[in-house]
């Protein structure tokens, strides 16, 4: 993360301090278009948007922002071309291990949430060290989802609590929406207040499905690698005229 000129780097004065999403989760969409309109190759896309991620993180630290999650690799992005996806692992492997140092430095605790059991033995082990070293950090909490699904996250939840009914362990009548959280990848992490997807998709793509009951959606047609502070301070001031009833009605 080698520090770099950026505006916007205090917090603006049109934004609310208070008012601001404690946790903010990006689906970071439009990597190969991105590369495609520059007639470059789609792993070019995916470099870029590694830079976007990284700036973005350092956007959240600065302005005051507890959680950030990002939808890096989903349960289905197995399905695309073996060259891309192998160039994926070998990027996050890589990221991993250049960044860890100034992670520490700026205190972040990195997190990877999803069924790591598939990926690479050399990117476990990656992940396993920089989850391990930066445990104790008090700064942004940084969660990656990495081979996760929305739906696969619930059933192994179910699956979790089913064993522990037939061993005992718990009765029905003790299964709440506290409980069941406690049971899902993201367990001790506050739910997103803010959703950001670029690229003008309009769906969540199986991202944190039971997370985001609550969560402002917030889409833009700016593709990830320009999603810049200017573009972030942009959807915070969206998410600060949204009125958040949660159900109740307007005071």
């Amino acid at each position: 993360m080698t520090a770099k000129p950026t505006v916007l780097r205090d917090l603006p004065a049109d934004l609310q301090q208070e008012r601001l999403p404690k946790h903010v989760a990006v689906i970071m969409d439009g990597n190969g278009r991105w590369a495609k309109q520059r007639g470059l190759p789609r792993i070019m896309g995916h470099r870029r948007g590694v830079d976007t991620l990284k700036e973005l993180l350092r956007c959240c630290r600065d302005w005051g922002i507890e959680a950030l999650t990002a939808y890096a690799f989903s349960t289905e992005n197995w399905g695309r071309p073996l060259e891309e996806v192998d160039f994926l692992m070998t990027l996050f492997e890589r990221v991993l291990r250049q960044e860890l140092r100034e992670m520490m430095e700026e205190q972040v605790r990195i997190r990877f949430v999803g069924d790591l059991s598939r990926l690479p033995a050399s990117l476990r082990a990656e992940i396993e060290r920089s989850m391990a070293e930066t445990s104790q950090n008090q700064g942004i909490q940084f969660s990656v989802a990495t081979n996760y699904g929305g739906r696969q996250e619930i059933v192994q939840a179910c699956r979790a609590i089913a064993t522990q009914v037939e061993q005992g362990k718990l009765h029905s009548e003790d299964i709440d929406e506290a409980l069941f959280s406690q049971h899902l990848y993201t367990q001790g992490t506050v739910d997103p207040d803010l959703l950001i997807r670029t690229s003008g998709e309009m769906r969540i793509s199986n991202f944190l499905l039971w997370q985001m009951a609550y969560a402002e959606i917030y889409i833009t047609d700016t593709l990830w690698p320009d999603f810049d502070r200017a573009e972030f301070h942009r959807a915070l001031v969206d998410y600060q005229q949204r009125d958040r009833r949660f159900g109740r009605l307007s005071s």
